[in-house]
């Protein structure tokens, strides 16, 4: 940019960033100053990036378009929705739903998202309720009036996929607890509870988020806790994930750096990705799924299923989709900035580590706690500093 100095680049990067954005780069719709600072460094004149980059979020009630639009809005140069890596997007890899019935709940464009994601036979929340009006009761102000017809030829439902937090939580739990307990046959009452249950996908994990409000905001995790309590209060089994996807699961950085991947070679750069930095504001989410990915680069072994918290031998092959290439980065360091989840007030304590130890584990009831796994390689103030940070580590001089 003009009155920036310009990076040199003569030699291809072989590193790249992994950004979150809620709490780094933005807060609700409020730009953080140091994201605009930030990018000027990692920006020419033109927009393009100086070294690879991708916007990892845990969103997933939006598209990939609108999200790079508001990003673009934001930071003042236009991001590419291929660029953007949104909790949903690995789904595009789980080939072995593509073809079922699934019922998907959300807000925002599900429906749409779920068919660019490759699901050819989609069933929402709101078509359930309008199918089976009576299994909808906490408002009575959408009771119906008179007894409905029982539908038709309504589909059989063979899995259910949680995009993320949904706007009406008591239909939406009670619909999907009767989805599992009909085994997808909504208008059969069966006379014992079917286990194991149907598959259920999961997008994003994060139990709090930061927006504009001084304190977090309860995210999709939070209905999870609830919907995994119901159905344990009601059939003392345990509710259990096909797939958990998004941060901190291993399969979206795997992802993110097939991106970072293919952003490198649409470029031209030649040298091999070595260095991959994750820069966000969850301890629980972005700190942890970096250093589980990291741990993960480090082994250069299969994930296994424990290590992918729960995650099904289907899943494990997933990985494997020629799609994704081979993994070729040898370490994933996390920075943590303080400007979102982790202390909101902006200042970076004394000693971080034994502030995150002491810290209540709000991750996935999946993941277990690991106290090595949330601690950062680094603690800077703001995302600028983050970068300033590793050019200096990498030696990316400014001229």
């Amino acid at each position: 940019m003009e009155g920036e100095s310009e990076l040199d680049h003569k030699t291809s990067p072989s590193f790249g960033f992994l950004f979150d954005i809620d709490g780094v780069l933005l807060r609700g719709r409020l730009v953080i100053p140091a994201a605009k600072k930030a990018f000027q460094k990692l920006t020419d004149s033109k927009g393009r990036f100086h070294v690879p980059a991708a916007f990892v979020t845990n969103a997933g009630n939006c598209s990939r378009d609108s999200k790079a639009e508001e990003l673009s809005d934001a930071l003042g140069f236009k991001v590419s929705p291929e660029w953007v890596i949104l909790s949903h997007s690995p789904l595009r890899l789980f080939h072995q739903f593509h073809d079922k019935c699934v019922l998907v709940c959300g807000q925002g464009p599900v429906e749409e998202n779920a068919r660019d994601l490759g699901f050819h036979h989609v069933v929402t929340i709101e078509d359930v309720r309008k199918a089976f009006p009576l299994l909808d009761m906490v408002d009575q102000s959408r009771r119906p009036k008179e007894l409905p017809p029982p539908p038709a030829d309504f589909p059989t439902i063979e899995a259910v996929i949680l995009f993320g937090e949904p706007v009406r939580w008591e239909t939406c739990l009670q619909l999907i607890i009767d989805v599992l307990l009909s085994n997808g046959n909504l208008g059969v009452e069966l006379t014992s509870v079917p286990y194991p249950h149907l598959p259920i996908l999961a997008c994003n994990m994060d139990l709090l988020w930061m927006a504009e409000a001084k304190m977090p905001r309860f995210g999709h995790g939070t209905f999870l806790v609830c919907l995994e309590n119901i159905y344990k209060k009601m059939t003392g089994k345990e509710l259990k994930y096909e797939a958990l996807i998004g941060k901190p699961s291993t399969v979206t950085y795997r992802y993110a750096e097939h991106v970072i991947k293919q952003q490198m070679e649409s470029w031209g750069w030649t040298s091999p990705l070595r260095q991959l930095y994750a820069i966000g504001d969850n301890p629980m989410a972005d700190i942890y799924g970096a250093n589980l990915y990291n741990r993960y680069l480090q082994a250069q072994a299969e994930v296994s299923v424990t290590a992918m918290a729960a995650e099904s031998e289907e899943h494990v092959e997933m990985q494997r989709d020629h799609s994704v290439s081979i993994t070729s980065a040898e370490s994933c360091q996390s920075i943590l900035v303080c400007t979102g989840v982790y202390n909101p007030q902006g200042d970076v304590p004394a000693d971080h580590n034994e502030n995150m130890l002491e810290t209540v584990f709000h991750g996935h009831r999946d993941f277990h706690f690991d106290p090595t796994l949330v601690e950062a390689s680094h603690v800077v103030h703001d995302v600028n500093d983050a970068v300033e940070l590793v050019f200096q580590k990498e030696n990316w001089k400014l001229e």
